[in-house]
């Protein structure tokens, strides 16, 4: 069941797809301490999952998370935002299973147990939102494919129903991609093209960064780094190779550049309350927003795709879309004119961090973030009251174009900032992650979450984006992304290069690699089971076996599809590790692409030895692996001579 509840004037998001009447009473369970905040009493046996892209585990039990899309690389425990607002709860104990939908565009408080371990609180910005309460209606009829008795995933599939189908990515989408932040010209792409080809390791993208731009401006090619771009283009895909650019938010301020010309004389910029266009500085300097909240504005925007899809590419990543803010022209000159009022002095411990501190304000100030508007259905809105809806309206621009340039083939997109209904157009990467063991976990434990709000396609920079990646970690990450729909290793410029071909060991990333090529039918066949029943494709234990108190507390081994768990090795040095068992499975371990070990194991702990070059994973009983034989590229791929590994 779905219950629909209104408070204050909310705006509308058009993240739901159907039409709930509104009830007249607050959701059950909930009690409002005022007019902005929600209390809901919690049980000791309580879990808390949900709220998609956030740090620490799949229980969310005992932090603080605030939704609020942030331009913040360094993801430690102590962050209580990243870069996507996922505002959906699933709560359940041994009585009762309901999940909640808080659909508000501004800044949400989720405090799980923080200030009082016992108590949720919700508190919002405004008192103005739909809330929505879904229990597991099990009266509902669901497809024979579809079919489920676990509460948990009724409850899942009734929000996924209601907020509508995931993005579905083109095939090639699942093959390995390579990027780096320091891909300077057309030279060195095809040096990573043919490195991976000597290497004989498979690779399907190559990803360009910001340096394929001519001065960072979008919908442009720097001529003197990627001369014949088009020519370029259909070369490399001419072995099957794909290139995707990244596309940007900010609009560069350039006399002569088309885009911003255009930009001015139609109005499609975002202004401050005076009227004039606000600007901001990113990569190029200083920009201009487009007003993504404006279908006029939308469909101009998603047209220029057509540069690009033009010269033959077929992907896109959307980035810096929260919208990151270095600074804005005018929060820079306050910020310069109180630095000048320090010039001379004695900074002492109080002044000089004053001087600090004024430096570091002017990126991503809330106060720049209160000081322009949008256009959204007939009225002038302040950014900061719609400012998590920015990367899911320019995504949706994206999406919209596609389906009007290319309605005959599928184009991949996927975008940092998010918000639920975003994943209707495209897939998420979780940003600028480090090369940290910890990461490795957190992109584990970040999957289900992202799953549970439609986010399907999603995955981590495998290996880490920020700091210098080692080998161990980097074979550990590869062992965990060829399970994940998007499979990328990103770098940033100045840390270590990172492409497997680097490593001594590049036999072992090969084999691994080639592995996930093995697994790609399996793979892309359950994803589009997950994305046609509006369930999950990566799903804790507890969704399969919610009466098994140790299952449920399991938070570092997944399902991937319905036939396979995954325990993957998290820690550094560590030769195996112990995985539990819920139900008799069979154990197959893989070096590379070769199956070396079928094991029946019963129920309970196991001590499982697990080397860099090993891939260990665990099939129920009844359920069926299929496997291919590795391919260089997914076009390569003979999805018809499948072996299939059973448990019967």
């Amino acid at each position: 069941m779905i219950r629909k509840y209104k408070l204050g004037e909310p705006i509308d998001t058009e993240s739901t797809v159907q039409d709930i009447a509104i009830s007249s009473d607050i959701p059950k369970g909930f009690v409002m301490d005022s007019e902005c905040v929600f209390r809901i009493d919690m049980s000791e046996d309580t879990r808390v999952y949900g709220l998609g892209e956030t740090v620490r585990g799949i229980n969310k039990r005992g932090w603080r998370y605030i939704s609020n899309c942030t331009d913040d690389p360094i993801h430690t425990e102590s962050k209580n935002s990243l870069y996507a607002a996922h505002n959906f709860l699933l709560i359940w104990n041994k009585k009762n299973v309901v999940g909640y939908y808080v659909d508000t565009p501004e800044k949400a408080e989720f405090d799980i147990g923080y200030s009082d371990p016992d108590r949720l609180f919700i508190r919002l910005n405004s008192p103005n939102a739909y809330f929505y309460e879904i229990t597991p209606d099990l009266t509902r009829t669901e497809s024979k494919a579809c079919e489920t008795d676990n509460p948990l995933t009724k409850v899942v599939q009734q929000f996924r129903h209601l907020i509508g189908q995931s993005y579905i990515p083109p095939l090639f989408a699942f093959g390995y991609g390579q990027s780096r932040w320091g891909y300077k010209s057309r030279e060195d792409i095809l040096s990573v093209i043919q490195s991976y080809e000597d290497a004989d390791i498979p690779l399907d993208s190559v990803y360009l960064d910001i340096d394929y731009m001519d001065s960072f401006k979008d919908f442009t090619i720097n001529e003197d780094s990627y001369p014949d771009f088009e020519d370029f283009v259909k070369s490399v895909s001419e072995k099957n190779i794909h290139l995707i650019p990244i596309i940007d938010a900010g609009i560069k301020i350039e006399d002569g550049y088309d885009v911003y010309e255009e930009g001015i004389k139609e109005d499609h910029f975002c202004k401050k309350e005076d009227g004039t266009p606000f600007v901001a500085a990113v990569w190029p300097g200083r920009v201009h927003f487009p007003d993504f909240f404006r279908p006029e504005t939308r469909k101009w925007f998603g047209e220029k795709y057509s540069f690009l899809l033009n010269k033959g590419i077929d992907g896109f990543w959307n980035d810096m879309n929260e919208p990151a803010i270095f600074y804005s022209e005018d929060g820079l000159d306050e910020a310069f004119d109180k630095i000048h009022s320090l010039e001379g002095q004695n900074l002492d411990i109080s002044s000089f961090f004053e001087f600090v501190d004024t430096v570091e304000s002017v990126k991503n100030s809330p106060k720049d973030y209160e000081s322009f508007y949008h256009e959204y259905k007939g009225q002038k809105i302040r950014h900061d009251k719609l400012h998590n809806l920015y990367g899911y309206m320019m995504t949706r621009a994206a999406g919209e174009a596609f389906e009007k340039l290319c309605p005959d083939r599928r184009i991949l997109m996927f975008s940092r900032a998010s918000y639920i209904g975003m994943h209707r157009y495209g897939g998420v990467w979780t940003g600028d992650n480090q090369s940290w063991w910890s990461h490795l976990l957190l992109n584990i434990q970040q999957l289900p979450g992202l799953n549970m709000c439609g986010f399907l396609y999603s995955g981590a920079d495998t290996g880490g984006f920020g700091a210098d990646c080692t080998e161990d970690l980097l074979l550990r990450w590869l062992a965990v992304g060829i399970f994940t729909p998007l499979f990328r290793n990103h770098s940033a410029m100045g840390t270590r290069q990172q492409e497997v071909y680097r490593f001594p060991h590049k036999d072992w990333m090969r084999g691994i690699i080639r592995l996930r090529y093995a697994l790609i039918p399996y793979l892309y066949s359950e994803f589009m089971k997950a994305a046609s029943c509006d369930d999950m494709f990566i799903r804790p234990l507890s969704f399969v076996y919610m009466d098994d108190e140790r299952a449920c507390d399991t938070e570092d081994q997944l399902f991937v599809g319905k036939s396979i768990m995954i325990a993957p090795v998290y820690t550094q040095n560590a030769a195996g590790r112990t995985v539990y068992l819920p139900e008799p499975m069979k154990m197959l371990r893989f070096d590379g692409d070769r199956l070396t070990e079928e094991a029946d194991l019963t129920a309970g702990d196991h001590y499982i030895p697990i080397s860099l070059k090993e891939v260990v994973v665990f099939l129920r009983k009844g359920y069926v692996l299929p496997l291919g034989k590795p391919a260089r590229t997914t076009a390569e791929l003979d999805l018809n001579d499948l072996t299939y590994i059973q448990f019967d």
